[in-house]
């Protein structure tokens, strides 16, 4: 699959941005109307090593997919590389880019990548699980920019600083 890019401008500093996607549980809170089963796969969900796997609806079914942390430069970039399908054999890569935009404002530009392993992944992908993923990743950035820029911490982020 053609890379699928995405983008918004949150209102909120970019290190705080960073910091939040930087823990792999707070994707979990904006994705969770296409991502479901999100489970960790290390009791630490913070910096790179960290690790989730999860079911991603496609409209016609859904595949397993995990991906883990595997690049962090503050505050610029936070890249998430895995597995998906059977055997978690397609590669996924999730790429979320942070610049600067106007006063105190962060652009957050995203790029998803799901490679099909199988005849059955790339059937999908020709009945439109390209379009699907592409709306659900857009919403999932708005869903983001709300999220951020009310300043209320995800329940992960809220048990953390009690716990």
């Amino acid at each position: 699959m053609r890379p699928l890019e995405a983008s918004c401008v949150i209102d909120a500093p970019r290190e705080r941005v960073f910091d939040y996607l930087s823990d792999i549980a707070n994707q979990a809170e904006f994705t969770d109307h296409f991502v479901k089963d999100f489970r960790l796969e290390r009791l630490d969900s913070r910096g790179l090593g960290a690790a989730a796997r999860f079911r991603i609806g496609l409209g016609l079914g859904s595949i397993w997919c995990e991906a883990v942390l595997t690049e962090l430069d503050r505050p610029y970039l936070v890249v998430a590389e895995g597995g998906a399908g059977r055997l978690g054999r397609g590669a996924v890569r999730s790429e979320y880019r942070l610049t600067p935009h106007d006063q105190r404002m962060t652009r957050v530009e995203l790029t998803f990548s799901l490679a099909p392993a199988t005849l059955g992944d790339r059937l999908r992908q020709a009945l439109g699980a390209r379009i699907w993923l592409g709306y659900q990743y857009r919403r999932a950035l708005r869903r983001l920019q709300v999220i951020l820029e009310q300043g209320e911490p995800s329940a992960h982020a809220a048990r953390v600083a009690a716990g």
